[in-house]
Parts: structure tokens; sequence; C-alpha cells
């Protein structure tokens, strides 16, 4: 009888507090036409502690996740990884405020993965080697990033397919194959993801390093190189049912990478490229690194290099698979950093249920950020509205 008694408590606290979570509104704040929402309203809905204000920086968290902003600049850490959102947080009345776009494409699918709308199997991955051809992309002084990328896919290929993966490649030789057929290839297959494989370059700082990752720029927000919402943007109406799941899989990716190899993490990004613009999959563009920078441009030349790039991109393709698969929370940097650090399997952070350090503090970030990644912080202004997630 105890024991009876003892379940119909546990289901009825556990309904009671489902019932609260759910009860949760969203306050959704108008400001210059666009919706934006407050971080305390984030914070309830989301179960997190009182947001922790320390000057600009703002920080949110609980068991599972962490959020940290900083006042004025579209650059954030969620879960101890640089993401770029494509309005900056600003205080208006006294509150802090979030647009609700991105919430509801960036943090939103990063938060509540299992929650992802219409996220199916994986069986094909579609590997996309940069350039080729006549396309030599980026140069440095000891090869062609046509090449390299290729090399990459040719590595990771066998990975995947070990772990009973189908693959195919938009391209298996030094040819050119326009980008409108590399988006073709991947529409035409089925339970699949596209992986378009790059490397890094610039004409402007030549100190530059380190990873960073691309998905497709939501609906009428601006790219993460945009410096303001342009008239273009705007009227861009792109965006597929796939976003949230292209999303997720830049992180799992991105994870991945910056957890197993010490690079600088430039952070999760948008673009409107082709591959990523017209392809119906979920779809992301990897850059692992600068040919422009002397010591990197060194480590890529290295096979070596390169098969840790693998390694590790194969990593977090299988990720993403466990979660559309099983519904599983990812691993995230510290997870793997964890398991790095020699952790017993299955106690890492996250899935003890204990606090995710965030690998960098918001000061660190901006202190070691490349000078490129520094954009002007512009006024919203109006543009299509956002959706905000579904309560749960």
């Amino acid at each position: 009888m105890n024991l009876r008694r003892l379940t119909i408590y546990a289901i009825c606290t556990g309904f009671c507090a489902s019932r609260l979570i759910a009860a949760v509104e969203w306050h959704v704040i108008k400001v210059n036409g666009r919706d934006f929402l407050s971080v305390d309203n984030i914070s309830k809905f989301y179960g997190f502690s009182n947001p922790v204000v320390d000057g600009q920086n703002v920080k949110l968290s609980s068991d599972k996740n962490e959020l940290q902003f900083r006042v004025g600049s579209r650059e954030m850490l969620l879960n101890g990884v640089r993401n770029w959102l494509s309005f900056p947080v600003f205080v208006h009345d006294g509150k802090v405020l979030l647009s609700r776009i991105d919430l509801a494409k960036t943090i939103e699918p990063q938060l509540r993965p299992n929650m992802i709308k219409n996220l199916g199997r994986v069986q094909t991955i579609v590997l996309d080697p940069g350039h080729g051809g006549f396309d030599k992309g980026a140069i440095s002084g000891y090869g062609y990033e046509k090449d390299y990328a290729l090399d990459l896919a040719r590595l990771l290929r066998p990975l995947l397919q070990a772990k009973g993966f189908r693959v195919i490649m938009t391209r298996e030789s030094d040819v050119f194959v326009p980008l409108e057929v590399r988006a073709q290839i991947a529409n035409a297959t089925r339970d699949s993801i596209f992986v378009s494989l790059h490397f890094n370059a610039t004409d402007h700082d030549p100190l530059a390093t380190g990873f960073e990752i691309y998905s497709l720029t939501p609906r009428g927000a601006p790219s993460t190189y945009e410096d303001w919402l342009t008239q273009m943007s705007i009227n861009i109406q792109n965006g597929t049912e796939a976003d949230a799941a292209s999303v997720e899989l830049s992180s799992c990716i991105y994870h991945s990478l910056i957890g197993h190899i010490g690079e600088f993490d430039r952070g999760i990004k948008r673009a409107r490229f082709a591959v990523l613009r017209l392809t119906k999959i979920p779809a992301v563009l990897v850059e692992s690194g600068f040919l422009t920078e002397r010591g990197e441009s060194r480590l890529i030349a290295k096979p070596e290099w390169r098969k840790r790039l693998a390694d590790a991109i194969c990593t977090g393709i299988d990720n993403f698979r466990t979660l559309a698969e099983n519904k599983k929370r990812p691993l995230i940097v510290a997870d793997y950093r964890q398991q790095k650090s020699g952790a017993p399997a299955g106690e890492t952070e996250s899935q003890t249920n204990q606090p995710t350090a965030p690998i960098l503090s918001l000061d660190m970030l901006y202190s070691e950020a490349p000078r490129e990644d520094f954009v002007p912080i512009q006024t919203p202004t109006p543009s299509p509205i956002g959706t905000a997630p579904a309560e749960p």
C-alpha cells in the first residue's frame, strides 16, 4: 500500500510539474516592428535559474544547459560553444531582449533537440568536397583547398561506412561540379543529410585561425557576415522544413570538432551559400581551418591532421543520427573534453545531469576573437516576424 501511494504521489508530482512548465507564457515585446522576448521570460520557460548579470554579461544556467549573452552583441555562448545570433541582444525599458527569430531558429533547436519536428532517420550522408577542377578554392604555400577537401571526404567516407552509413560524394575526383548540381544530388537522396567540406581563407587578416560551421540563414534575418539587415535579406524568403535539423546538425558536428581538436572557436554561423540555400535536406558547410595562416596551413597539409578532422566530423554525424533515431541528448564540447581527460564512459557531465560549465567565459571569448569576427551593432529594424518555439 505504501509503495502504491508513493507511486501515485510521484505521478501526480510529475504531472503538476509539467503543468507548471506549460503555464509559462511568452510575452512578446515589439520594438521597431520586430518581435523580442525578455531574458527573464526565456529563463522561466526553459527552467533556468534566475539570470546572473555581470556588467554587460548575462548568464542563464540549468542542470543541462548554459547560455551566456553580452548586451550589444550578436555573439553568445551556448553550452560552451560560440553561436552567432541574427540580431544583437539589447536593453529596452529595463529588460534584456533577445530576438524571437534567434530564440526559435538558433537557441530552441539546441536546447531541446529531441523536440525538433520531422527529424527522420539518417541512413545516407552526402559528402560535398568543395571546389574542384579549375576552381582551386583557397591556396596556401602547401596546396589547394580543392585537394584538401577531396582528401578529407575520402578519409571520412570509410569511417562513416564502418558505422553503417551509405555515403554519396558529389565529386570523386578533381572535377568541377556546379553548385546547383551538388544540391540536386543531395535532394535526390532519402533519409539523408548534406555535409559540405571546405577550408577557410581571408585576404585582410593573415592571423585568422579556427573552425566555423554554417547552416542556412533564417528567413528575414541577416547572415552572420552581414553587418545589418539589408533589403536583400528581407526579400529573400528562403527556409525549409529542415532548418531546425540543420542547426542541430551544425551543433553536433561543431561540438565534436571543438571538443576533440584544440583550434579556435569561430562559431556556429549562418549564410545563404548556394549549396545551403538550394538543398532541402539537413545541410551544413564546415570550414576546417585557414589556409591563409602560416601555422594552420601547415597543419592542414598533414594527412594525420586531416584524419583527425575526419574522425571528429564522423563522431558528430553519428551523434546526430543517435538523436534522430533515439531522441538521445547529443554530447557537447564539455562531454568530449571530459572523455579525453579519462572520465569513465557514461559519466560525462551532461549525462549525469551535473552543471556543464562553459569552456570559455564571455570575457575570454571577446579577448581571443579574431578581428574580422567583430561586426557593428545596429539598432533593430522592421523585418518579417519569426515563430516562437511551441510550448511543451
